[in-house]
């Protein structure tokens, strides 16, 4: 069984997506960084960064209970341990490895730079707000054009880790004001994404609602 240490957050959402398209059994455990509960000793524990996601498999390498911190590390562990959503062909392999780190890099922090500072900034800073939600549309562009060149997904014709890691940072365009729409490409994978039939349970809020 695998436990799963997250909040609901784009990052901890990748792993909550895999996890649900793996068909993996795992147990859900709220980390509530509004309530500093990411700095409890057992959570740092296994997550030395004090940062949400991170899981316990009880069942890990060679039998061993192991624990994985840091999303895209997760989303690798999980594709070698089920053999799902990473190719094993080296080409297609890499590819995916580069986009899941154009949003370890890029797509993710600077996407999450734009929410602070468009959303939850005390105070209004006109230079970072031009200067991330440049780089998001810049970001959204790179991604635009390179759906443009596949037949479906990130890679090729089906979902990899890659496309997990990416869907819960795109889920929140309109945190970015990022209109879709001037995005074809991403706008149409992203409807992919959606209907595929483990994205809702995926995506799901498993958290207590703030007081």
């Amino acid at each position: 069984m695998i436990a799963l240490h997250s909040y609901s957050t784009p990052n901890g959402k990748k792993v909550t997506l895999m996890l649900e398209a793996c068909g993996l059994p795992y147990t859900y455990h709220s980390v509530n960084f509004f309530e500093n509960e990411q700095f409890v000793p057992a959570f740092l524990a296994i997550s030395p960064n004090n940062k949400i996601p991170a899981i316990v498999d009880s069942k890990g390498i060679d039998g061993k209970p192991v624990s994985v911190f840091e999303s895209g590390a997760i989303l690798l562990y999980l594709a070698e341990k089920t053999g799902k959503f990473l190719p094993s062909e080296p080409v297609a392999r890499l590819e995916v490895l580069q986009w899941l780190m154009f949003q370890m890099g890029g797509f993710g922090p600077m996407l999450g730079q734009a929410h602070h500072f468009l959303r939850y900034a005390p105070e209004q800073v006109p230079y970072a707000i031009a200067r991330y939600s440049a780089e998001a549309l810049r970001l959204y562009g790179v991604l635009d054009r390179r759906l443009g060149t596949q037949s479906g997904f990130v890679v090729g014709d089906s979902p990899t880790i890659a496309d997990f890691a990416l869907f819960p940072w795109a889920s929140r365009h309109e945190f970015q004001d990022i209109a879709l729409a001037d995005f074809p490409n991403v706008q149409a994978w992203y409807g992919r994404m959606g209907a595929l039939p483990y994205t809702a349970a995926g995506m799901e809020n498993r958290d207590p609602q703030r007081g």
